[in-house]
């Protein structure tokens, strides 16, 4: 776990230095290019911080308080309404690459969680919360809250639909 820890964060250094490598190269080719973009970039991470710090926050606490024993129960053959609930919103805060999900929800999978949850979080993982204040900007409230809703209701509609194809089998 550490060595996949520390992969990460070697590879979040090379990707940080490789975008200041290219800002440099365009500032030596387009000196303009770079003073317009700079403000719309810092205006941007002003407008997804807060969001950023609430799901870090929930992420903090989600660690502190549950057990993944009690995690696992709550996802298992015998979830109900509470393991699509957990299962939704774990998709829609989740972060970084989908591959690096993979061995937790295989790991969950090997301990009971049903296939339908493990859809519902893929499929969820679709709503991204940091994007949103853009999605608003752009395309206006009604909007964003309509597509959410639809993609929570669809994760659902594809986690039966997958867990009706399996046969159901952990």
């Amino acid at each position: 776990m550490i060595g996949k820890i520390t992969e990460r964060v070697e590879a979040s250094w090379i990707f940080l230095s490789s975008v200041l490598v290219i800002y440099g190269i365009l500032a030596s080719i387009d000196l303009e290019l770079v003073r317009n973009t700079l403000p719309v970039f810092g205006k941007l991470i002003l407008r997804i911080f807060p969001i950023l710090i609430l799901i870090f926050g929930i992420m903090f606490l989600t660690n502190l308080l549950f057990e993944a024993k009690s995690i696992v129960k709550i996802l298992g053959r015998a979830s109900g309404f509470r393991g699509w609930i957990l299962a939704i919103s774990g998709g829609i805060i989740s972060s970084g690459p989908i591959y690096m999900w993979y061995p937790l929800l295989g790991d969950l999978k090997e301990r009971g969680m049903k296939d339908s949850l493990i859809a519902a979080f893929l499929y969820s993982r679709a709503i991204k919360i940091p994007l949103i204040p853009m999605m608003v900007h752009y395309f206006g409230w009604p909007f964003t809250i309509v597509l959410s809703v639809y993609m929570v209701l669809f994760s659902v509609i594809n986690g039966l639909a997958v867990e009706r194809l399996t046969g159901g089998k952990p």
